[in-house]
């Protein structure tokens, strides 16, 4: 007759408590997943809507459950809105549901708003924003300005004489602010133009 080992208390009682462990494991990650979906279906709503339509909350919950949206937000608290990178203004007006002017400019000017932002040349950077938002919606179309010049925005670059000439006068104002903000641009790409022409000749 032969003798059946049965299996010690013991063991049966660890068995099933790493059965448990392992449910419990299961369902921790479960419902970390739902909720990370969750979340990332109120982003992706609230991405969806223009800017008008977004709410405080809308803000606050993009802030809360987004780290880079909440960083940039911070430094812009701190700093102001102009401290930012080419990088960090293009990400923030998608984010926010603004007109991506960003986005309408080449890597060199792009280049060249970091190079203002890190000057702290605020009025030239605005100016170059204003710049990408002339390029928006225009795919190849030619702009008359009230002088009679015609142009297309989307290839013509960046220098400061078509800042004065051409850019400039597609935006009009009564307060001169507009005029100071071009005027600013195109006096540094003056004065980037003559250090550059010095440093060859040295």
């Amino acid at each position: 007759m032969q003798r059946q080992t049965l299996p010690s208390p013991s063991a049966n009682h660890t068995d099933r408590v790493s059965i448990s462990d392992a449910a419990k494991a299961m369902m921790a990650n479960s419902a970390t997943s739902m909720q990370d979906q969750e979340v990332q279906s109120r982003l992706s709503a609230i991405k969806a809507k223009p800017a008008e339509q977004r709410s405080p909350a809308d803000i606050d919950y993009l802030s809360e459950n987004e780290k880079r949206f909440g960083e940039i937000r911070a430094k812009i608290e701190a700093n102001g809105y102009e401290s930012l990178t080419s990088d960090e203004v293009d990400y923030m007006q998608k984010a926010r549901g603004f007109v991506n002017a960003m986005s309408k400019l080449s890597p060199d000017e792009k280049a060249l708003y970091d190079e203002l932002a890190a000057k702290g040349n605020r009025e030239a950077e605005q100016a170059l924003l204003l710049v990408g938002m002339s390029r928006m919606g225009m795919d190849g179309q030619q702009v008359t300005l009230p002088n009679g010049r015609s142009f297309d925005p989307t290839r013509v670059e960046v220098t400061a004489s078509h800042i004065r000439d051409l850019f400039k006068h597609m935006f009009a104002g009564d307060t001169g602010e507009i005029d100071r903000r071009f005027d600013a641009l195109a006096s540094y790409l003056d004065q980037r133009d003559a250090s550059g022409k010095a440093m060859s000749k040295t």
